[in-house]
Order: C-alpha cells, then structure tokens, then sequence
C-alpha cells in the first residue's frame, strides 16, 4: 500500500469512528444544500453557520426558491455573515440555473466551476459529497492537514506550494468512498488538526505525519506575510424625521456591502447640516456626534464616525429614490445590513425607548 492509499484509509477508518455527522447539512444530503453550506462555511466557524443556513433553508429550499427571491431579501438572510459578495453570487447563480440549467443543479465539474462564487474545491466538494463523484478539495482545513502531513513549505496562497497541495489531494483521495474521505478531511482539519493547539495525540496520522515528528505544527502551513492595513475613515448619517423613522440607502450591486441597505455616507470633513440641506432640502433641528466605531475588513481598517441627526420635516415632504427609503428602525433592523450599521441601528433604537 502507498503512502498516499494509507494515508486516505486512516482518515477514512477515523472519519467513520470519530467524524461529525450531526451537522443540519449532511442531512437529506442534496447538491443545493451542500452548496449553500459550502459558501457559508468559508471563513466562517460551523458554530456561527448552523443558525443561518437552518433560517435559509426554511425560507429557500432549493434553488428555484432562490433564484425567485430577490436579492434585498436574499441578503437579510445572510445578514451579520459578513463577506456580502458570496449572497450575491448565490443568487446569481441560482438564476443561471433556473434560467440555463432547466432549474437542475448540474453535474459536471466544469459546469459547477462556471458558477459565480464557486471554485475548484467547492465544486468538488458539491459533487463528491452530494453526488460521489471522484474529486479532491482543498479548503482551509484540508491544506492545513496535507501541508503538516507531509511536510509542505510555504504559505498556501502562493501559486507553486498551491500546486503542491493539489497535486497531494489528488493523489490521496480514493476511488472509493470518496464523500466520506472529503469530509472526515474536513473534520479531522476542524476537530484535531486545528490552527492551534492541535490534538496530535488522537490523529490517525500522527505517526507519519512529518510536523508532528519535527515538532512544527506552529510552523506548517507558513502563515500569510504579514502586512500593515491601512486606515480609511467615513461619516455615517443617522437621520430621523419627525415620524421617528431612518434614512436608509442601499449601496452599489458592487463593492463593500454591496446591495446592503446602509446610512447615508459622507466624508469626514462633510458638515451633517449642509449635508441635509444639499441633500434633503432642509437643515437638522438636532445634530449629536455618537461614539466612533471601527470595522476591520480584509485589506483595511474602517472608522465610522456617526452623526445622529433630527429634522422635523414629514417624510413626505423629502424626495425618495430607488435606493434611498424612510423605514422605521425596527423594519429598518430587518432589511440586509452590514453588522456595523445593525449595531448602530440597535443602539438607535434602545436610546429611543
């Protein structure tokens, strides 16, 4: 036997004893419902997951169900999941299927792969865990326990230790069983082989396994270089009227929080009073500055600065637009928000009780 067809047994004969089987998506296993846990799953804990894709699956079933939704509503359900743009790519790809799949999930990786948000490893483990079909992975978890097993240099995001890494996945995934191999890789990487603190002591690999015999599960895999991310600063209007309601605008299709419905925006140097009169045609009976707040994207840091603000005028007596709407805080709370203006929203409307 290889080292490869050992090393695929092991996980295999460990994934039956120890494997997690009681996730809400490895039940009634169906290449939609993969998917969808697939997405959310990506740089997000499981823990965090499993409320969000029990309240989407209730509300979108399939993927008829949500590629007829629209995408406002589709985003206040992934609303607090961060990373906007896999919703969006969701949704526009459960239209494509809808619309040039005959509303059936495809089934040839290349199809799979033409989708937007899905890659090489998500497509494969679509295809492999709802379908058996023969196709390695390689998330997080599995190039984390690849890389210590056999002793694989380098950040994983680099083109050549990337190559590397797939060409070991595929070469352990069997011919067999392939569903079970691909998630107790995904297992063991969450459960044993974690980023820290690994529990080397009960892997099924750990006798062959090159980092835990070197003693370097703090070095492999090499983390990504580290970098200073810079610092940018915005003004987030928070204004009411004399209904007590919001000023709400969505933002762009494209872009941070894409499609999110937001407070109105400025410049940091902007002045809230010749903002709502260039804006809104009236000047604020109230202007408080609440406490800055910060937001950490993935390449920079964002300060909100928030500027409450009251006007008198009826909402009536202000131009709506498309993408800008007068809502009461508690339906506003409800609609696709970025966390940071959910929070702000929150504590908008404690202060008003």
């Amino acid at each position: 036997m290889s080292p490869s067809q050992d090393f695929a047994q092991r996980v295999l004969h460990w994934r039956d004893e120890h494997g997690r089987t009681d996730l809400p998506w490895q039940q009634r296993r169906t290449p939609y419902r993969v998917w969808i846990s697939e997405i959310m799953l990506q740089q997000t804990q499981v823990a965090v997951v499993i409320p969000y894709f029990e309240r989407f699956m209730a509300r979108f079933p399939n993927q008829i169900a949500l590629a007829d939704a629209p995408l406002d509503e589709v985003l206040a359900h992934w609303s607090g999941l961060g990373y906007y743009a896999r919703a969006r790519n969701l949704h526009r790809a459960a239209r494509l299927i809808r619309d040039q799949h005959h509303g059936c999930f495809p089934s040839d990786l290349a199809a799979v792969q033409a989708l937007p948000g899905i890659g090489r490893s998500t497509a494969g483990a679509i295809l492999s865990l709802a379908c058996g079909q023969r196709h390695p992975i390689l998330d997080g978890n599995v190039k984390r326990v690849l890389a210590r097993r056999f002793g694989v240099e380098g950040w994983p995001g680099k083109s050549d230790v990337l190559a590397r890494l797939w060409e070991l996945a595929e070469r352990c995934t069997p011919d067999e069983r392939v569903d079970a191999y691909n998630q107790g890789m995904m297992d063991l990487g969450a459960t044993l082989c974690t980023r820290h603190r690994p529990a080397c002591q009960d892997c099924p690999v750990r006798q062959s396994c090159i980092a835990c015999l070197q003693g370097r599960q703090s070095e492999l895999p090499a983390p990504k270089p580290s970098k200073t991310l810079p610092t940018r600063a915005t003004l987030m209007l928070a204004i009411r009227n004399g209904d007590g309601e919001i000023l709400m605008e969505q933002r762009p299709p494209t872009g941070i929080w894409g499609g999110l419905w937001s407070l109105p925006e400025a410049t940091t140097d902007t002045s809230p009073e010749q903002w709502c009169q260039a804006h809104l045609g009236v000047a604020p009976s109230e202007v408080e500055m609440l406490p800055q707040r910060r937001h950490t994207f993935s390449h920079y840091r964002l300060t909100i600065h928030v500027a409450a603000i009251k006007i008198a005028t009826a909402p009536c007596l202000v131009e709506e637009r498309a993408d800008r709407r007068w809502e009461q805080v508690t339906n506003a709370r409800q609609l696709g928000l970025p966390t940071p203006i959910g929070r702000i929203l929150a504590e908008l409307q404690n202060d008003s009780h």
